[in-house]
């Protein structure tokens, strides 16, 4: 069972050093600051005051480009070393202009959403009022996604459970009787989810499916709220990390890149387009690294702008409060660029010993110097990565 999920004001810059293990003089480099600490793992980016500029949010605070000194969001308990969010995510509920926060929690079930006051508010530093979105009747929540699932131009709620015997739902967003938003429930299967979801073509038929670390569920042709999706049990992944899906070596054929996150390991596996005997789909499994633990999230981004993304992984810190293999160790990030001629991955540097990542990790041009940065939230911090 995984839980991931006192503000102490911290602004500071720390210039962030290499040395050992890879990095080269073509390495991307980033000057970190650190935001604040406090146990919150999540994390997202958007214009919160239309002023042009990316914000950060991340759990009780909002953090204002081009300053980023925090202002409040809203008030979240404290829990068993965590706190009461498994993650942000930024949406604008009431149609205003301005994104507003829609957040959940890992045993309560219930979905808030925050509404964003506005400029005056804003100006003012005032709490965001927190409004019920739906209560789910869904506990064990390991994390969410906003993801559109159908196409229509607007994300879908879909949330993770570690529990395999929970429904795996997604709900669109919509209007109550009284006019108020609420969110719509579309049930997919009725039970067989696992820590760890991704969304992606993983037998290449053309559409979109929906993975875990036990198995994947096929998406239907047509209306995909019209039916329950076929669920396959084709893999054992464990407790894993969101799980990305791309054709990294240009076969045609859908790879899944994925971490475990409760133990050593980041591993890419390959798709060969073949079946086992017993009918599962086919791969090659590919290390990518194992020198360190709790890869809880990872994510694709260009930080070098050559075109081609990198993927940023690091070390979740204490994901289960210190009793995971390796849960005590030190922080560290890193990216990984695809060597398209060996078909692997190498590995650099972003930091060993002070940066992790909590649940989310979210990258943008967050200074407007035209290169992506990195922003992460974990118990070691909620930290800026502004690169060089």
């Amino acid at each position: 069972m995984n839980f991931a999920p006192i503000v102490i004001f911290v602004l500071s810059t720390i210039v962030v050093t290499h040395g050992g293990n890879r990095n080269t003089d073509d390495s991307v480099r980033f000057d970190a600051r650190l935001l604040t600490v406090d146990a919150n793992e999540g994390i997202d980016l958007a214009d919160i005051n239309k002023d042009g500029k990316l914000d950060v949010v991340a759990g009780r605070n909002w953090y204002p480009a081009p300053d980023f000194a925090p202002r409040p969001i809203r008030q979240i308990a404290d829990w068993n070393g965590y706190v009461e969010s498994n993650g942000d995510f930024t949406h604008d509920l009431n149609g205003d202009g301005f994104p507003d926060v829609v957040a959940g929690s890992f045993l309560p079930t219930v979905v808030h959403w925050y509404e964003n006051p506005g400029k005056e508010g804003l100006n003012l530093g005032q709490l965001w009022k927190q409004h019920v979105l739906r209560d789910t009747k869904i506990s064990k929540n390991e994390g969410s996604f906003l993801h559109d699932l159908d196409g229509d131009g607007t994300p879908e709620w879909v949330t993770n459970s570690w529990a395999a015997d929970t429904p795996v739902t997604a709900w669109s967003f919509g209007e109550s009787e009284n006019g108020r938003p609420t969110l719509m429930r579309h049930l997919i299967g009725n039970a067989g989810q696992f820590h760890g979801m991704g969304f992606g073509d993983v037998n290449n038929d053309g559409r979109e499916d929906i993975l875990f670390g036990n198995g994947w569920y096929e998406r239907p042709q047509g209306d995909i709220w019209a039916r329950q999706w076929k669920r396959h049990a084709d893999w054992e992944m464990g407790q894993t990390s969101p799980i990305l899906v791309r054709d990294l070596n240009g076969d045609g054929f859908t790879d899944m890149i994925w971490g475990k996150g409760h133990d050593y390991g980041l591993y890419w596996w390959q798709g060969t387009g073949e079946k086992t005997e017993n009918g599962k789909l086919k791969f090659i499994e590919h290390l990518i690294d194992d020198r360190y633990s709790q890869v809880h999230t990872i994510h694709f981004a260009d930080l070098d702008g050559d075109g081609l993304d990198e993927l940023i992984a690091g070390k979740r810190l204490r994901a289960h409060n210190g009793n995971d293999p390796g849960g005590n160790e030190k922080p560290c990030l890193y990216y990984y660029k695809w060597n398209s001629i060996e078909f692997a991955f190498v590995r650099h540097i972003i930091d060993e010993g002070h940066i992790g990542t909590g649940l989310q990790i979210r990258s943008a041009d967050l200074n407007g110097d035209q290169k992506i940065d990195i922003a992460v939230a974990g118990k070691d911090g909620t930290w800026l990565l502004l690169q060089k």
